[in-house]
């Protein structure tokens, strides 16, 4: 990619002053909010039980989301290892990490 389209990338991701700043913290914000429902109504053992298979289709799409996001994040800043080690990068990688980690781990889903 570019080094306009980097550009593009970070504005959009880093300046929530532009109104697609703006709307990119939006849809950020309700997929989080999305996401913990998601996790909420797992947790109630009458629904899991019904929609056992849509819950985990909702967390992958949670988690591509925000892999992407983190991914972009990443590739928009000057310095990656800057975000990477910072406060939220690693509350970023920590939110998707445990998804990645299910995958490998033997037994972690019924």
């Amino acid at each position: 990619m570019s080094k306009k389209t980097r550009d593009q990338i970070h504005e959009l991701i880093f300046e929530a002053d532009t109104p697609t700043g703006k709307l990119f913290d939006i849809v950020i914000f309700v997929l989080i909010v999305l996401s913990v429902l998601a996790v909420i109504f797992e947790s109630v053992e009458l629904l899991n039980l019904s929609y056992h298979k849509l819950f985990a289709v909702l967390e992958w799409i949670f988690t591509i989301a925000f892999t992407l996001e983190y991914l972009l994040r990443i590739y928009a800043v000057n310095r990656p290892s800057k975000y990477i080690f910072s406060f939220f990068g690693i509350i970023d990688l920590l939110a998707i990490l445990p998804s990645y980690i299910g995958l490998f781990a033997i037994n972690t889903h019924a």
